[in-house]
Protein backbone atom coordinates (compact mmCIF):
# COMPACT_ATOMS: atom_id res chain seq x y z
CA UNK A 1 0.00 0.00 0.00
CA UNK A 2 1.59 3.43 -1.44
CA UNK A 3 2.86 6.09 1.38
CA UNK A 4 1.01 9.35 0.36
CA UNK A 5 1.60 12.57 1.90
CA UNK A 6 -1.22 15.42 2.90
CA UNK A 7 -1.56 18.98 3.88
CA UNK A 8 -4.76 20.32 5.73
CA UNK A 9 -6.00 23.83 4.20
CA UNK A 10 -7.29 24.25 8.09
CA UNK A 11 -4.33 24.01 9.98
CA UNK A 12 -1.41 23.47 6.83
CA UNK A 13 -0.36 20.16 9.10
CA UNK A 14 1.47 17.82 6.74
CA UNK A 15 1.16 14.68 7.34
CA UNK A 16 1.67 10.94 5.86
CA UNK A 17 -1.46 8.39 5.26
CA UNK A 18 -1.12 4.42 4.05
CA UNK A 19 -3.94 4.09 1.60
CA UNK A 20 -4.68 2.23 -1.00
CA UNK A 21 -4.29 3.99 -4.81
CA UNK A 22 -7.74 3.82 -5.29
CA UNK A 23 -8.54 6.28 -2.10
CA UNK A 24 -5.35 8.17 -3.02
CA UNK A 25 -7.52 11.28 -3.36
CA UNK A 26 -10.82 10.98 -0.95
CA UNK A 27 -11.02 13.13 1.89
CA UNK A 28 -9.25 12.25 4.72
CA UNK A 29 -9.48 13.71 8.52
CA UNK A 30 -6.57 15.70 9.59
CA UNK A 31 -4.66 14.01 12.80
CA UNK A 32 -4.06 17.50 14.19
CA UNK A 33 -6.99 19.20 14.18
CA UNK A 34 -9.66 16.77 12.32
CA UNK A 35 -10.47 19.01 9.37
CA UNK A 36 -11.32 16.89 6.23
CA UNK A 37 -10.44 19.74 4.33
CA UNK A 38 -7.01 18.20 3.21
CA UNK A 39 -5.36 17.63 0.00
CA UNK A 40 -2.13 15.39 -1.01
CA UNK A 41 0.56 16.74 -1.20
CA UNK A 42 3.52 16.33 -4.04
CA UNK A 43 6.34 14.32 -2.79
CA UNK A 44 9.40 14.02 -3.18
CA UNK A 45 10.96 10.19 -3.38
CA UNK A 46 14.33 9.26 -2.08
CA UNK A 47 16.30 5.89 -2.45
CA UNK A 48 19.09 5.16 0.26
CA UNK A 49 21.76 3.19 -0.56
CA UNK A 50 25.09 2.66 1.31
CA UNK A 51 26.61 5.84 0.37
CA UNK A 52 22.96 7.72 1.36
CA UNK A 53 20.59 9.68 -0.49
CA UNK A 54 21.64 8.85 -3.74
CA UNK A 55 18.69 9.13 -5.82
CA UNK A 56 15.63 11.84 -5.30
CA UNK A 57 15.66 14.60 -2.45
CA UNK A 58 13.67 16.15 -0.32
CA UNK A 59 12.59 14.87 3.34
CA UNK A 60 9.65 13.05 3.59
CA UNK A 61 10.04 13.47 7.92
CA UNK A 62 6.62 16.09 8.45
CA UNK A 63 9.62 17.23 11.78
CA UNK A 64 12.23 19.36 10.46
CA UNK A 65 13.48 20.87 7.04
CA UNK A 66 16.50 19.16 6.18
CA UNK A 67 17.21 17.60 2.51
CA UNK A 68 18.70 14.56 4.07
CA UNK A 69 17.68 12.56 7.23
CA UNK A 70 21.71 11.53 7.23
CA UNK A 71 22.11 14.68 10.63
CA UNK A 72 18.85 14.44 11.55
CA UNK A 73 18.20 13.59 15.57
CA UNK A 74 15.15 11.98 15.39
CA UNK A 75 16.65 9.44 12.63
CA UNK A 76 15.44 5.69 13.16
Amino acid sequence: MPLYEYICQQCQHRFDALRPMSSADAPIACPYCGSQETRRAISLFAAIGSEGVIAGGGSSCTSCSATSCAGCSSRR
